[in-house]
């Protein structure tokens, strides 16, 4: 009996610069989910605690030994990145963030489908010239890009305003709200804070210790927390090149890098993300997993990510220390509205940004650019349908 030859199997390349923080989390995602429906997924990215991960869970990596960010050290990393293209002959590359975005599209020039996911746009993060260039170079890269994905409407109006004349697609963020999910905080936060008062408010900030994410706001806000809130404690998750920029208070601690970041949500009495930009955060999605309030700044992606009853309390502009402060204290003065809000919150995410939303969002995409041939049609309907299962 004559037997039909094996589908085959859309090769995926994604490449990731940085390795840390909500895109690291996002690519795993992508990568777990595209390795269990079946794809050949290879992942290029530095040697880290995210390239061990991917292994463990299947994924072909390639090591791309590239810097954070652009620097003397840009053209041999595009060289290395094109060698890895010919090597693993995928399909289609997936980009994730401005580097890993500029190094990408360098490397490849629209030969193949190209995905690029800025994860928040390179030209809010820096001024003067560097900003210019950094803005100059996605007006000009955009035409290399068969799709530039953001992770909310608010960061491609920006990238519009910015003149960036993207091919668009929004796939909104989501998080497995099967490992981020609620629990009790009095026996979390024994285990993770044993010197604490467990009766004490505690506020938990979970990103990287940078200029972007805006711990620096929320220090400069404690002080008036602490003065209404006398017991409240602030816990920043996280590792970051503004660790050492100043001496935090005594009420104040600072864990590092953290392997797990679920318990420190579920230890909170209220989460807090002050960033300066974003194109939409992971942080508060988690938290709101979780089951905890949090209060985030006006910043893009901050409102599509909040349902429309929570924003009155837990949204304020972004670089305002006194709005910050008067909106954590209002607050953790207020348990049953916190109760309430981290119900809502949970609610919220469960019905708008399951994870498994994007990977359907993302097989979609990819079967877009693909062509719709047999094969890859037949996988990735097959992808699609096990991420919704």
């Amino acid at each position: 009996m004559h037997q039909s030859p094996p589908v085959p199997r859309p090769r995926v390349l994604h490449l990731t610069q940085p390795v840390d923080g909500g895109v690291a989390r996002v690519v795993g995602d992508l990568t777990r989910a595209q390795l269990a429906a079946g794809l050949h997924v290879t992942v290029a990215c530095p040697e880290s605690g995210l390239a061990d991960l991917l292994r463990a869970a299947g994924a072909e990596v390639r090591t791309w030994p590239a810097t954070r960010s652009p620097g003397p050290s840009l053209a041999r990393e595009t060289r290395r990145l094109a060698r890895i293209v010919a090597e693993v002959r995928p399909d289609l590359l997936h980009a994730h963030s401005a580097k890993a975005g500029l190094a990408g599209r360098l490397a490849v020039r629209g030969r193949i489908p190209t995905v690029f996911q800025p994860h928040a746009w390179s030209f809010e993060a820096v001024g003067g010239l560097t900003g210019a260039l950094a803005l100059a170079w996605e007006r000009h890269a955009a035409r290399w890009a068969h799709r530039t994905v953001c992770v909310s409407e608010a960061e491609r109006a920006t990238g519009l305003r910015a003149g960036v004349d993207g091919r668009w697609a929004v796939i909104r963020n989501g998080v497995d709200p099967v490992r981020f999910h609620p629990a009790a905080a009095g026996p979390v936060r024994a285990a993770l804070l044993p010197d604490v008062d467990p009766r004490d408010p505690l506020v938990v900030c979970v990103g990287r210790l940078c200029r972007q994410k805006g711990q620096d706001v929320l220090l400069d806000a404690w002080e008036a927390v602490r003065a209404r809130v006398p017991g409240a404690r602030l816990v920043l998750v996280g590792d970051g090149p503004d660790r050492d920029r100043r001496t935090p208070s005594a009420s104040v601690r600072l864990t590092g890098a953290v392997a797990d970041v679920v318990p420190w949500y579920q230890a909170a009495d209220l989460v807090v993300l002050p960033s300066r930009w974003e194109g939409m955060a992971l942080a508060p999605l988690e938290a709101m997993a979780c089951g905890r309030p949090v209060v985030v700044t006006d910043v893009d992606g901050a409102r599509e990510s909040l349902p429309p009853a929570l924003a009155p309390r837990c949204l304020v502009p972004a670089e305002d220390p006194a709005a910050l402060a008067a909106a954590v204290a209002g607050l953790l003065l207020d348990p049953p509205l916190c109760a309430s809000l981290g119900r809502e919150g949970r609610r919220h995410v469960l019905s708008a940004h399951d994870a498994r939303h994007t990977a359907e969002a993302v097989a979609d995409l990819y079967r877009d650019l693909l062509g719709g041939g047999p094969g890859a049609c037949a996988v990735l309907t097959e992808y699609r349908e096990s991420s919704h299962s």
